[in-house]
C-alpha cells in the first residue's frame, strides 16, 4: 500500500497518541494524579501495540487497539464529567488519587498566569505541618485545561477508531485475496500443479530389424 493510505494515517496517528499520552502522563505525575497515571500507562502501552500491528500487519493488535479506543474514550468522557461536576461529581474529591492523598491536578496552581502564594497557617486550631496556597490570576481554570485534554485524547481516539477499523478491513482482504492464490500451501499448490505435470518425452527412432539383421551378420568371425 501506498504512504497517503489508511494505514501510513493511522501510523501517524498512533504516534500523536503517543505524544499527546507522555504529555500528559509527565503533568499527571507532577500532580500525583493515580487514577490518570495508571490509564495513561495502559494507553500508551495499547497504542504502541496497535502501531507494531499496523507497521508489521497484525490485525489481531489492531483489533485490541479498536476495542481499548473505545474504553478509552469512556474514561476520558468520565474525566471530563468529573472536573465540570455531572451527574453528581465533585472535583474536590480525592477521587484521582484514590484516596490516597490530598493532591489536585497540577494545573490547578502552575496554570497560565497562575500567581502561586503560600499562606502560613491560622492560628484558629489548624495544625502547623499544613501549608496553604493561595492561587489567583489564572487565565484558564484547572478544570478547563484537564477538560481540553481529554477532549484531545477523545478526538485522536474517535479518528484513530475510524481509521483502525478501516486498515482491519483492508489486512483481511488482502488475506482472503492471498489465500485464494495459494496463501501458505503455495508449496503444496505447485507441488500439484507442476509435480503432477505430464512429461513430454521425445522417442527417438531406432534402428530398423533389416539393418540390426546386417549388424549381427558383420559380427560373424567368417564374414
Amino acid at each position: 500500500m501506498g504512504c497517503c493510505t489508511g494505514r501510513c494515517s493511522l501510523i501517524c496517528l498512533c504516534a500523536l497518541q503517543l505524544l499527546s499520552a507522555l504529555e500528559r502522563q509527565i503533568f499527571d505525575f507532577l500532580g500525583f494524579q493515580w487514577a490518570p497515571i495508571l490509564g495513561n500507562f495502559l494507553h500508551i502501552i495499547v497504542v504502541i501495540l496497535g502501531l507494531f500491528g499496523t507497521i508489521q500487519y497484525r490485525p489481531r493488535y489492531i483489533v485490541v487497539y479498536t476495542v481499548w479506543t473505545a474504553l478509552w474514550v469512556t474514561w476520558n468522557v468520565f474525566i471530563i464529567c468529573f472536573y465540570l461536576e455531572v451527574g453528581g461529581l465533585s472535583k474536590d474529591t480525592d477521587l484521582m488519587t484514590f484516596n490516597i492523598s490530598v493532591h489536585r491536578s497540577w494545573w490547578r496552581e502552575h496554570g497560565p498566569g497562575c500567581v502561586r502564594r503560600v499562606l502560613p497557617p491560622s492560628a484558629h486550631g489548624m495544625m502547623d505541618d499544613y501549608t496553604y496556597v493561595s492561587v489567583t490570576g489564572c487565565i484558564v481554570d484547572f478544570q478547563y485545561l484537564e477538560v481540553i485534554h481529554s477532549a484531545v485524547q477523545i478526538l485522536l481516539s474517535l479518528v484513530g477508531f475510524v481509521y483502525a477499523c478501516y486498515v482491519i478491513s483492508i489486512f483481511m482482504e488482502e488475506e482472503d485475496t492471498f489465500d485464494f492464490i495459494g496463501g501458505l500451501d503455495a508449496r503444496s499448490y505447485y507441488q500439484d500443479h507442476v509435480e503432477l505435470k505430464p512429461v513430454n518425452l521425445v522417442l527417438w527412432p531406432g534402428p530398423k530389424a533389416s539393418d540390426c539383421h546386417l549388424c549381427s551378420l558383420k559380427s560373424l568371425p567368417f564374414l
